[in-house]
């Protein structure tokens, strides 16, 4: 039963990481393109090709080792990015060039062709089908002007291509901005707003379930009080007490007449036990009061029995 349960919470686990791991490669942006490179970045081998900048947009790793890089849709298995390369595990907000140098053998990060304006690169997942983003360089793209990823004013997760100077391997953007952690450490120094905001959700939530909690509780009794009513309300008529002027007052005057007019029919013992129960009759409820057990005693037959087959006696 142990092996079972470890069975499942490790096929569980692998699920989950499966998942999550999915989830963070649909993350995976391409973030910047440059065709003509005259003054830009130099690859390892001295050379000056166009690039791809791929950004990693999520906050957990990824590793984007068996995915695609490509310009045709046809063959979205172009160029495969190697696996097993422990560089290929981007980690949160990291971005990572690869050179077009047409040349796929020189490296991992060297593809198998060159950047032309006016086509389509396109990132295809690890299954070499899913396309997880792409972008059209324009065809009038300049020499050593790059079209790349920016951020939107006025948004927080919009972002759009446009034309830039390049540069690789950073986040493009104002690098002056200010970030979301750095705005909050401005104004609110000591963090009392963050801590009283936490405490006002936590404490509306709590107050919500109490008087959802209250509200049931107190239909709940009600419902049962209703149920006991209407038990109370349908009793059979021949077990109700029949009243009359006064409470109980005439119930021993009648049964007593009762007797009177039986004695000269019955024994004493018999008037008597009619007179106590028509008193009972006439003062009180009359009910079994059942104890709703049922009790099942076992009945064994011993036509099975051995020890009743074999004879006391062996015969000769």
């Amino acid at each position: 039963m142990n092996k079972i349960k470890s069975l499942f919470v490790l096929c569980a686990l692998t699920v989950a990481a499966a998942s999550a791991s999915a989830q963070n490669l649909n993350e995976m942006l391409i973030n910047e393109v440059l065709v003509h490179n005259e003054t830009s970045l130099v690859d390892g081998y001295g050379n000056r090709n166009g690039w791809i900048e791929l950004l990693n947009s999520s906050y957990g790793s990824v590793d984007i080792g068996g995915c695609y890089l490509t310009d045709d849709l046809q063959n979205k298995k172009k160029y495969l990015i190697p696996k097993g390369d422990v560089s290929t595990k981007l980690a949160p907000r990291q971005v990572v060039v690869f050179y077009a140098s047409g040349i796929g053998e020189q490296g991992t990060y060297y593809i198998n062709f060159k950047l032309e304006p006016g086509k389509t690169i396109y990132f295809v997942s690890s299954d070499g089908r899913t396309v997880i983003d792409q972008v059209t360089i324009p065809a009038d793209l300049g020499v050593d002007e790059s079209y790349g990823r920016v951020h939107i004013e006025g948004t927080i997760d919009d972002t759009e291509f446009t034309k830039m100077s390049p540069s690789p391997n950073s986040q493009n953007g104002d690098l002056e901005a200010e970030t979301k952690s750095q705005i909050m450490a401005r104004t609110d120094p000591y963090g009392w707003i963050i801590s009283l905001t936490s405490m006002s959700v936590v404490f509306s939530a709590l107050i919500i379930l109490f008087l959802i909690f209250k509200y049931i509780g107190k239909a709940s009794v009600k419902y049962d009080r209703k149920n006991d009513s209407k038990d109370e309300t349908t009793v059979p008529v021949a077990f109700k007490p029949k009243h009359t002027g006064k409470k109980d007052g005439n119930m021993p005057e009648v049964a007593a007449a009762i007797a009177m007019a039986l004695d000269k029919e019955c024994g004493n013992e018999v008037k008597a036990a009619i007179a106590l129960a028509l008193h009972m009759h006439l003062t009180s409820y009359v009910h079994d009061q059942e104890s709703f057990v049922l009790t099942i005693k076992s009945h064994q037959t011993q036509w099975s029995d051995k020890r009743d087959m074999q004879l006391r006696k062996p015969i000769k």
